[in-house]
């Protein structure tokens, strides 16, 4: 125990991508830019919504709330990713490498919330048109958005609460590019079979409950689209959704594919690849999806950017 707690408090290495080290520099680049573009175009939708007043609607609204989610999520791995590639220091503190733990798991939880949210927006839009701007009005949209951050960054207090007690022994080489649960806990001196098991009721409700009602509500959607009798009034009602469908295929098929498979079945590097498409890239994608497939907000931009070179 006296080894123990002298290195309570030692430094972690995350390994990051170790095995293909030659390319290092190419990767920084890649990432790099990668990072830059999705920050600023996440940024360009929170800018478009909130200086065009035509935008300021509840679905608008949540996309700024998702946009701005975006930002911080690509924020917590990839600066360190990129610290690595360059100056190959893959030490990474105890207290960072644990608040990186709970931003990552905490906006997570909160996307996976605020996606449900969102899927209920569509519901009210379609299938209760004529009571949707009293229900969703703006005080009721602005505590659904605190309630989805709230719920998210308590929720996250669990796993980061039983994991930061564990003693870690021995070589803290964590085999991933940023501090995730699992390489965590794989380094515990003690058993964690409570900890896997109640991280996982937790990580795996976040995930399932949401994604239960975001079903929920696109089964009634579709039936409502079923009923309309224009064509027109179905490609209309379909057009709304499909952005935010696209999204959560994107999010919940690359989630399942790392926490929900089996152990053993992928290998460490198979992981790190999935890791990297809903850490890094899907931030990327989602001001894509929601842009070129909105024609809103592609009018918006085009007045802003007019307005702004008429100026100049």
């Amino acid at each position: 125990m006296n080894k123990n707690n002298q290195t309570w408090f030692d430094d972690f290495y995350l390994q990051g991508f170790a095995n293909i080290e030659d390319y290092s520099l190419g990767l920084f680049f890649i990432f790099l830019f990668t990072y830059l573009l999705t920050l600023s175009g996440n940024m360009i939708i929170v800018l478009v919504v909130c200086l065009h007043l035509h935008l300021h609607t509840p679905m608008y609204f949540f996309i700024t709330n998702l946009s701005l989610l975006e930002i911080w999520y690509i924020s917590t791995t990839v600066p360190k990713l990129l610290d690595i590639l360059v100056t190959h220091d893959k030490r990474v503190s105890f207290h960072l490498c644990f608040t990186q733990l709970y931003m990552f798991h905490g906006l997570g939880m909160t996307e996976c919330a605020l996606l449900a949210v969102m899927s209920f927006d569509r519901y009210m839009a379609i299938c209760n048109p004529l009571r949707y701007n009293s229900i969703m009005n703006g005080r009721r949209c602005r505590l659904l958005a605190l309630l989805c951050w709230t719920y998210g960054f308590t929720a996250a207090t669990i796993p980061l609460s039983l994991t930061i007690r564990l003693p870690f022994c021995g070589l803290r080489h964590i085999d991933h590019y940023f501090c995730d649960l699992a390489p965590l806990l794989s380094l515990a001196c003690i058993n964690t079979s409570i900890n896997i098991t109640v991280n996982g009721c937790v990580i795996g409700f976040a995930t399932m409950f949401n994604f239960i009602i975001i079903i929920i509500m696109y089964i009634n959607i579709i039936y409502a689209i079923g009923k309309m009798r224009s064509n027109t009034g179905r490609i209309r009602a379909f057009s709304t959704c499909s952005s935010h469908i696209t999204v959560v295929m994107l999010i919940y098929s690359t989630a399942f594919s790392v926490y929900a498979s089996p152990k053993g079945l992928h290998s460490v590097n198979h992981d790190k690849i999935i890791a990297l498409v809903y850490t890094i890239f899907t931030p990327l994608l989602n001001p894509i999806i929601y842009s070129l497939r909105n024609k809103e907000v592609k009018k918006a931009l085009k007045r802003i950017l007019t307005q702004t070179y008429k100026k100049a």
